[in-house]
């Protein structure tokens, strides 16, 4: 059995009355949100109900009414998954997944009332998210990128494919740094939605939320320089012009970059500036958003060019520039 995503619903997990897949479209459709997205909810509402079947010792759910879900039964679920060590993070969220499709059950009458509402997400600590120091920034950009010993350097490859490789990583680490980009983002990021000369790119984030970024002048030329390389690249090549290709970053075959990729190269170049446990494309993301703030940027203002739905989900950046207020207040004030 199969649902609309065309993932294959394990043996035990039998729809029967439940509206599952009625409830997975209209995420997709109503709400537009990501295929990630909503693969994630399936996920999460088939592990709920794999583990109501446990305990009630059902063979599948045909016939099930999910009314009869108290809240002890939702607390030995939570109980389950710490005990399988899943993070407080990941278990609020599997609850809200619950919680949103008992919502969508109450409101086509499938049920009368919900206990869902009364229920307590779990406490977790918020991270405070790493970022570089503008003194680790101005080594990457200023120091690292442009010295082609730290370019992904192949002693068979000639000296143009290794400048459409350094370009393009350039490119990608100073978009980034630049506007914030989260990495689906930059992997989806068209031609059309990139305007160098006016100096802002169009995005679609999570829910396929709309929103223009401007794009800083060094992000600005490093992209000029890229299109130029890549250009020259695929001519020599003989493999046709791929200068009018859809996307903006492309491998050496002309394909569409992958997240792999990404990961790899921006751990590859911030292992030379930073001790961070995580290398990934969000570290500069961070930084792009701690250093906005720390420059007296507006937290609205950031938010918006960050993506996110509401300003709590910003708010964790300030915890990083308080704390520097903190330190400039120590040693600055003669009373600290």
């Amino acid at each position: 059995m199969k649902d609309l995503s065309g993932s294959v619903i394990p043996s035990r997990f039998q729809e029967g009355s439940l509206p599952v897949n009625d409830f997975l479209d209209k995420l997709r459709s109503l709400k537009n949100l990501s295929p990630n997205t909503v693969i994630a909810y399936r996920t999460d509402l088939i592990q709920f109900f794999s583990f109501l079947l446990e305990h009630f010792a059902l063979p599948d759910l045909t016939g099930f009414d999910p009314g009869q879900v108290t809240s002890v039964e939702v607390r030995l679920f939570m109980a389950s998954l710490i005990d399988r060590g899943v993070q407080p993070r990941s278990i609020a969220r599997k609850l809200a997944s619950v919680k949103s499709f008992y919502r969508y059950l109450q409101e086509g009458g499938h049920i009368r009332s919900s206990l869902f509402p009364a229920l307590a997400n779990p406490k977790y600590p918020k991270r405070v998210p790493g970022f570089l120091t503008e003194q680790q920034t101005e080594k990457l950009f200023n120091k690292l990128l442009p010295d082609p010993e730290h370019s992904f350097r192949k002693p068979e490859k000639n000296d143009l494919s290794e400048s459409f490789t350094r370009e393009r990583d350039r490119s990608i680490l100073e978009l980034l740094y630049c506007s914030g980009l989260r990495i689906s983002e930059l992997i989806g990021l068209t031609t059309e939605n990139l305007d160098l000369e006016g100096g802002y790119v169009k995005l679609t984030g999570k829910g396929r939320k709309q929103r223009i970024v401007p794009v800083g002048q060094p992000a600005v030329d490093a992209l000029k320089k890229y299109f130029e390389v890549r250009r020259n690249f695929f001519r020599m090549k003989e493999k046709g012009d791929k200068s009018e290709a859809l996307y903006v970053f492309i491998t050496k075959s002309g394909a569409k970059l992958y997240p792999v990729l990404v990961q790899r190269l921006t751990s590859k170049y911030l292992a030379s500036v930073t001790d961070q446990k995580k290398k990934n494309p969000h570290l500069l993301r961070h930084t792009f958003a701690t250093h906005l703030l720390n420059s007296g940027a507006d937290l609205s203002s950031v938010s918006e060019m960050l993506g996110h739905s509401n300003l709590s989900t910003t708010e964790i950046y300030t915890h990083v520039t308080f704390e520097r207020l903190k330190e400039v207040y120590r040693k600055a004030h003669p009373k600290a």
